[in-house]
């Protein structure tokens, strides 16, 4: 399998999103500024940010500086270590490491999920076959053509963006992006097996077990830290 920094699972994404919230949530409360931060993590401000908001194109490396600075590097070590631990009877365990995943079930964020799981699969489809950006383009054009309506303003915007190949404006994690994605022509192009795909991943976040605490990313066995 070709190596990526794409990631199409929603239950992936999921992991990623609350764990640059929780680096973010410690950085403000250590009372560290984003350049204070970078300096003393050896990183740039941009891939701090990127770190943060939960992206998958920083290396772990980076994961990992943030969260010595944080002093979260113990967490991290529970995830590589051997540790033996068997996962209590009638528990839901998602994965090999017994992570547990905290879903807010408020529809909206769920739905962003899903359609922000949806674009970054669209666009990686396109990178590798430019004929997609023409059927989106031709959806588009349709689309507009048949007059007036509340969202002529955003497909106009979105000919742009696919003029310009400017997919950054539609994956980022920023209201207008969000409002972009509920305007989009991409999922027209992804295969029905890829919709279906991603649309499970987002039913299995409706259906995980709610957490112990609030930490929103961490281990379900007594004693350790949460991350």
């Amino acid at each position: 399998m070709p190596g990526t920094s794409e990631i199409t699972s929603a239950f992936d994404q999921q992991l990623l999103l609350q764990l640059g919230a929780r680096l973010k949530r410690a950085r403000l409360r250590r009372g560290l500024t984003t350049i204070q931060m970078a300096k003393l993590a050896g990183l740039s401000r941009m891939t701090l940010r990127s770190v943060e908001a939960g992206e998958p194109t920083p290396t772990i490396g980076s994961y990992l500086r943030v969260m010595r600075v944080l002093g979260l590097s113990r967490d991290f070590a529970l995830l590589v270590t051997d540790i033996g631990s068997t996962p209590a009877k009638n528990k839901k365990w998602l994965g090999p490491a017994d992570v547990v995943v905290s879903v807010s079930h408020r529809a909206h964020e769920l739905q962003d999920l899903q359609s922000l799981v949806l674009h970054q699969e669209a666009v990686r489809l396109m990178k590798q076959d430019p004929e997609l950006i023409q059927r989106a383009t031709e959806t588009l054009s349709r689309w507009r053509a048949k007059g007036s309506s509340h969202s002529q303003e955003l497909w106009e915007e979105w000919a742009d963006i696919l003029s310009k190949r400017a997919w950054r404006r539609a994956l980022a994690h920023s209201h207008r992006a969000q409002q972009l994605r509920q305007a989009s022509p991409l999922a027209t192009i992804l295969p029905k097996e890829t919709r279906t795909r991603i649309l499970d991943d987002v039913q299995r976040l409706k259906s995980a077990e709610p957490p112990d605490t609030d930490a929103g990313l961490h281990r379900k066995n007594v004693g350790r830290p949460a991350l």
